[in-house]
């Protein structure tokens, strides 16, 4: 068997892997907390979507692959797919918006989340050996079973308890990042998890050429992808907000809710400088008009 690496670069891949799957998850958290309190089906929905990209593409798809920036085989080639890698993401996103729909339009109660677990802790293991089947290198790759198994029980029991989180917190922001801490701790163990069941036998001639593209070139669009999942959440969250607070529940604009809600309005503060208590200023005084002069014109003198 090869020698295998997993921290190349020291401790920068797991820290930065660990760091997004934090950022990913709380976003993720907040988003399902605005599905909670939204009053349409739609706007649920919305905010679930939302979501499941937050989590699916952020904590689980990015933190894979930065972590994967550390894997190195010293006598061979490492090269990934660009297709399975994109395949991987959808998975992910996938998963995580099939489990957050489970439980986000009925009552919580504990078969529908652990089914949802489940569901979603199948869809991120699939994430995670897909992208795995889109590791070449000049060689075999085995993996043991047990460990395989172990994975898949903690991507299951993170799943599962990330849904439980993210549904049962009260919308305040010490817990949600304290289970945006614990969601990343246990996202980074199962891939490091599926990570150790794997090995390497080289072939009997390793060759230079291997397809596909070199890891550090996977930089370019995990940035990408970091730089447009976020922002595409704030956007999304942003307009999401703005028509809330903007609509009623069929998306009709409200009139004058808004500025009667809500003191920092222009109307409101307008009202407020009109609807003055008599007394707080005198009342100005009437100001006396001057007479105007007369002027008579000089009648000529007749002969």
């Amino acid at each position: 068997m090869a020698e295998v690496h997993h921290f190349t670069y020291g401790a920068f891949n797991p820290i930065g892997a660990y760091l997004l799957a934090v950022l990913g998850s709380f976003l993720g958290l907040l988003c399902v907390g605005r599905a909670r309190g939204a009053r349409t089906r739609g706007r649920r929905n919305r905010w679930l979507i939302i979501a499941a990209f937050a989590i699916g593409g952020a904590a689980v798809w990015l933190m894979h692959f930065t972590a994967m920036l550390g894997f190195d085989v010293p006598e061979s080639p490492v090269r990934y797919s660009p297709v399975l890698t994109m395949v991987s993401l959808g998975l992910a996103v996938l998963a995580v918006g099939i489990g957050l729909m489970v439980v986000g339009h009925r009552r919580r109660s504990v078969p529908r989340t652990l089914l949802a677990g489940l569901l979603t802790g199948a869809g991120v293991l699939g994430m995670h050996y897909t992208g795995m089947t889109g590791l070449y290198v000049s060689g075999t790759i085995h993996y043991r079973p047990t460990l395989v198994v172990a994975s898949a029980v903690i991507a299951v029991v993170a799943s599962t308890g990330s849904l439980w989180f993210a549904f049962s917190l009260s919308g305040r922001m010490l817990p949600m990042f304290g289970a945006a801490a614990v969601m990343g701790l246990a996202l980074c163990g199962m891939h490091y998890t599926g990570m150790a069941a794997m090995s390497v036998e080289l072939n009997h001639d390793v060759t230079t050429h291997v397809d596909g593209i070199r890891p550090l070139l996977m930089i370019v669009p995990i940035t990408l992808v970091s730089a447009a999942t976020i922002l595409g959440v704030a956007l999304s969250a942003l307009q999401a907000m703005t028509e809330e607070e903007f609509t009623d529940g069929a998306g009709i604009p409200r009139r004058g809710v808004h500025a009667d809600n809500h003191p920092w309005s222009l109307k409101q503060a307008s009202l407020t400088a009109v609807r003055r208590t008599p007394g707080n200023r005198p009342s100005p005084r009437p100001v006396p008009l001057r007479p105007v002069p007369v002027v008579k014109e000089p009648v000529d003198a007749q002969p």
